[in-house]
């Protein structure tokens, strides 16, 4: 037993899925799996039940959890221990809404681990930041874009729903349909100027803005929702996620920031969304 492996058990454990873990880890999956094989033979137990869409954690795991946390956490204690501070490095980040909390998390985590002193500050793609993360449409004079993600936009749709067993939607499956609308939301300004021109009406039964809160009302049935295909959405059993016939809904995530700035902690977060995009691409 070695610490890689508990750093990957607890990512396992706390993601509930192998892939994403093996993101947040920056490794591959095979290497990843194979670690945990070889932890599980170690200790002769088992440490996840395996699930069509992710794992979840055997009472073995549940115990190694609490005892992995503690190491590690002593061993981070350790190391700082050992460390002289470093001089504090103020970054302002600039981030529209729904962009995904789980790639978030892994990239933030990631940009604070590299930068020894980092003072993140997230606020409003357009007040004054550093750098951003918003999307084509939202870039201003001056700025270089650098693209990292690329969604794919999916109707949710409530699992008990008979519109939840066709392989994908048409838009006359729009006419009278409940509709939870976001705003703002790339995918509503492309479908509804369609439903539109074919003079079709969805009921519209809530309009809010975050996606939490409407695929917390699509769980609940009380309609359907627009949302980008987030690997963590398709991993859950409360929604059922179909693409729309013949239209297009895509939208590109990017890392926008003038060409002349010079903030030190830039080409590292430059990097680390140029490596988000090529496990994109890899994917």
């Amino acid at each position: 037993m070695d610490i890689r492996q508990l750093k990957y058990f607890v990512a396992v454990y706390e993601q509930r899925s192998i892939s994403a873990a093996a993101r947040q880890c920056c490794v591959a999956q095979p290497s990843l799996s194979a670690a945990l094989l070889q932890l599980e033979q170690e200790l002769e137990v088992s440490l996840f039940l395996r699930l069509p869409k992710g794992v979840t954690p055997t009472e073995e795991g549940d115990k190694l959890y609490g005892h992995a946390g503690k190491l590690l956490a002593q061993l981070a204690s350790l190391k700082a221990s050992f460390q002289t501070p470093a001089a504090k490095v103020r970054f302002r980040l600039g981030l529209i809404r729904a962009l995904g909390v789980e790639r978030m998390s892994t990239l933030l985590r990631e940009f604070s681990q590299q930068i020894p002193g980092l003072e993140l500050h997230l606020v409003e793609p357009d007040a004054a930041c550093d750098a951003r993360i918003i999307t084509p449409a939202q870039q201003y004079a001056g700025e270089v874009l650098q693209p990292i993600w690329r969604d794919r936009y999916l109707l949710a749709v409530p699992p008990s729903w008979p519109l939840s067993l066709k392989p994908q939607i048409s838009l006359s499956d729009f006419q009278e349909l409940p509709l939870i609308k976001r705003t703002p939301c790339d995918a509503w300004e492309l479908l509804y100027p369609e439903l539109n021109r074919h003079n079709i009406q969805p009921a519209i039964r809530a309009d809010i803005q975050t996606i939490e809160y409407a695929l917390g009302l699509v769980s609940a049935g009380v309609g359907c929702a627009l949302v980008p295909d987030f690997d963590s959405l398709k991993q859950r059993s409360d929604v059922v996620l179909k693409p729309v016939q013949s239209l297009t809904m895509e939208r590109t995530i990017a890392l926008a920031y003038r060409s002349n700035n010079a903030h030190p902690a830039l080409p590292v977060l430059q990097q680390l969304c140029l490596n988000s995009s090529a496990l994109l691409i890899n994917k």
